[in-house]
């Protein structure tokens, strides 16, 4: 209990915390917003790797650490283009087009290294972004300001989608969109800018890993950070406040668990803390997710004119 209570009070562990928390937090407000709009981006693991090197292979070749942002950024939003095209243009199943996207995005990025780097066996580094000493604040001076752009699209999402018409338009097209095309609404222009602002939301929490978390790229690195998100949507019921809340509890017990294995003074195997983190947010998934009120219209396709 000693050790737990000595871990609990170092500012330290809150650093890992929050940082641990960012890309989570940017791929489940990424998720937020395609299933808002009533569609399942599945896409959003491979989206993440693609994400990672695109941004990171910018900077390397000589763009500044913002403009590896914007490059993973427009590599999101174009895998995510290719999702809408197949799941709103062409109706087709969500699951399987959102798994199809996984595999191409994950596999271009692969054979993208290795067709770059044939012969290196150790992953090239750039400068990541650098801590925000300036801040001056006990956690927040030793993020970086991915971190900061993370934390501030949650309230910026939720009054977006709760508070403007075009939040309102995009739940619409969530919930019912035979009466948002009878408002005049188009719910495959929505459908489709909801898809492509997410992923590129997706694109930016991969890029995060290797443009500030680490300053490499290399294989597994999301490590099935996407399915995560996906699950914290649903934790959240697809607010971004409880978005925020979700991804800060997993990270917490991931924290918690790297600090209890690094204590070292338990005779517990390692394989039980490195499940923990997991085991800990299914239950709390469990617990909520009965009674989350999802988009009465995800995962179904959308024909014009279908009643």
């Amino acid at each position: 209990m000693g050790e737990l209570v000595d871990i609990l009070l170092n500012p330290a562990f809150w650093v890992a915390v929050l940082r641990i928390a960012t890309p989570l937090i940017l791929g489940t407000l990424g998720v937020l917003w395609c299933e808002r709009a009533g569609v399942l981006n599945l896409g959003i693991e491979g989206i993440m790797v693609a994400g990672a090197f695109g941004g990171w292979l910018a900077v390397y070749q000589g763009l500044p650490l913002w403009g590896g942002v914007a490059v993973a950024a427009l590599t999101g939003a174009a895998f995510g283009l290719l999702h809408a095209l197949l799941t709103v243009g062409l109706a087709l199943s969500q699951h399987v087009a959102g798994l199809g996207i996984t595999l191409l995005a994950t596999s271009l990025s692969y054979y993208g290294y290795r067709v770059a780097f044939p012969k290196v066996n150790t992953p090239p580094t750039i400068d990541p972004f650098a801590p925000m000493d300036w801040l001056g604040l006990p956690v927040l001076a030793q993020q970086t300001p991915l971190t900061l752009l993370a934390v501030a699209l949650v309230p910026l999402s939720a009054w977006v989608l709760m508070r403007t018409p075009l939040g309102l338009a995009v739940r619409m097209v969530g919930e019912n969109p035979q009466a948002a095309e009878g408002q005049g609404v188009s719910v495959v222009a929505l459908r489709t800018g909801a898809i492509v602002a997410g992923s590129a939301l997706m694109g930016v929490a991969g890029s995060f890993l290797t443009l500030s978390a680490f300053n490499a790229f290399f294989f597994n690195m999301v490590n099935g950070r996407g399915w995560i998100c996906v699950a914290l949507v649903v934790f959240a019921s697809w607010r971004p406040g409880k978005a925020l809340l979700g991804a800060l509890l997993f990270a917490f017990f991931d924290a918690l668990q790297l600090r209890l294995q690094q204590a070292g003074a338990s005779a517990i195997p390692y394989q039980v803390y490195l499940m923990l983190p997991y085991a800990l947010s299914i239950l709390a998934l469990v617990l909520v997710a009965r009674k989350a009120a999802y988009p009465q219209a995800l995962m179904k396709p959308y024909r014009k004119g279908e009643r």
